[in-house]
């Protein structure tokens, strides 16, 4: 019809008009041109214009988080925040968790390609599961004969047997035993010796080898004790994490440090799960397991700490009195990250 209509309008001789009626007649059919445009205008299909995708909202940064423990029926859905960590210095008993820089000042006491990696076992203040007394170092797992290396500069103090019960309540407790005397009165151990190498009085360079690994003293199986003391070195409860003294093994890799407390400030023992999320996508994630320093190693500072952990996002979580407590952090190279957890 709309076809027809513009047919007759090309067609019109204006010179055969009647005043009246043929005006009429134009105006007529002008307005049904009119009305059919805008039907067929109304019927033709919207087109359809391309928006932009709105960004995901940003998640919260978890602070404290106590969340009921979900049966094995119930399913959840869960999700990584994104955090921003806080500046140093900063209070971890304030915000969410704090990075700073640390003291990795004392390289690993045995070196590639031998095993210079702590121990998961039996790591500092740890009890093996309460078969074993609290320990007051770390273990480096490792053949008879192995080179043992200074972590430090600094000064030989001892260098022999531990025949005396100078460095621990027992004779014979620490086998043959190197002590070194570093600046600020920190001391590095070196225990269960096969072979030591150096005297008492010698000054000796960090990587210096000082002895062998060995199974002397109390040792099972042949491995490195290694201590970290401050202040009083013939204190036996001198100690502190060796973990949180030595460079991380490999370049990238940072430490986390927990202070977990009750509401009255009391130091609370729980085994900790740490999950390293790579990809922020909740699957392939690494699990690492460790628990909360026994009572008597307990110091003014954290109570649980772990090295050697790769940058990026991990979630704490702990199980206590029938609650799922979890705190999201972020490890940074070469930092070490400070978290404080309070249960009830």
């Amino acid at each position: 019809m709309l076809v027809g209509e513009l047919r007759l309008l090309r067609d019109f001789d204006a010179s055969r008009l009647n005043p009246r009626n043929d005006i009429c007649l134009i105006m007529n059919r002008s307005l049904h041109l009119l009305i059919c445009l805008i039907f067929f205008t109304a019927c033709a299909p919207t087109p359809v214009v391309p928006t932009q995708t709105d960004p995901p909202p940003t998640l919260p940064a978890f602070t404290s988080t106590i969340i009921p423990i979900v049966s094995p029926e119930s399913t959840s859905t869960s999700f990584v925040p994104s955090l921003t960590p806080t500046q140093i210095p900063c209070d971890p008993f304030v915000v969410g968790f704090c990075i700073t820089e640390g003291h990795f000042i004392l390289q690993r006491p045995i070196l590639p390609p031998a095993n210079d990696s702590v121990d998961r076992t039996y790591p500092y203040a740890s009890t093996a599961g309460g078969t074993r007394d609290p320990h007051h170092g770390v273990e480096f797992v490792n053949r008879f004969g192995t080179p043992v290396h200074a972590a430090a500069d600094g000064i030989v103090i001892f260098a022999g047997p531990d025949t005396e019960a100078t460095y621990s309540p027992w004779r014979d407790y620490y086998g043959n035993l190197v002590v070194i005397r570093h600046d600020d009165d920190l001391y590095t151990l070196y225990a269960h010796l096969s072979k030591i190498t150096v005297e008492a009085g010698k000054r000796i360079q960090a990587g210096d080898q000082i002895g062998e690994v060995g199974q002397s003293g109390v040792a099972i199986g042949s491995h490195l004790h290694f201590e970290v003391r401050r202040g009083d070195v013939e204190d036996f409860f001198s100690t502190v994490n060796p973990e949180l003294w030595l460079v991380p093994t490999e370049t990238g890799f940072g430490a986390l440090a927990v202070t977990l407390q009750d509401g009255s400030s009391n130091s609370r023992r729980e085994t900790i799960t740490l999950q390293y999320y790579p990809l922020l996508s909740g699957f392939n994630t690494t699990n690492y397991y460790f628990d909360a320093y026994a009572p008597a190693l307990i110091g003014d500072g954290e109570n649980a700490a772990i090295s050697d952990l790769p940058p990026g996002q991990h979630r704490i979580t702990l199980i206590h009195n029938g609650h799922l407590y979890e705190r999201w952090v972020d490890v940074e190279s070469g930092k070490l990250t400070q978290a404080v957890i309070i249960v009830e």
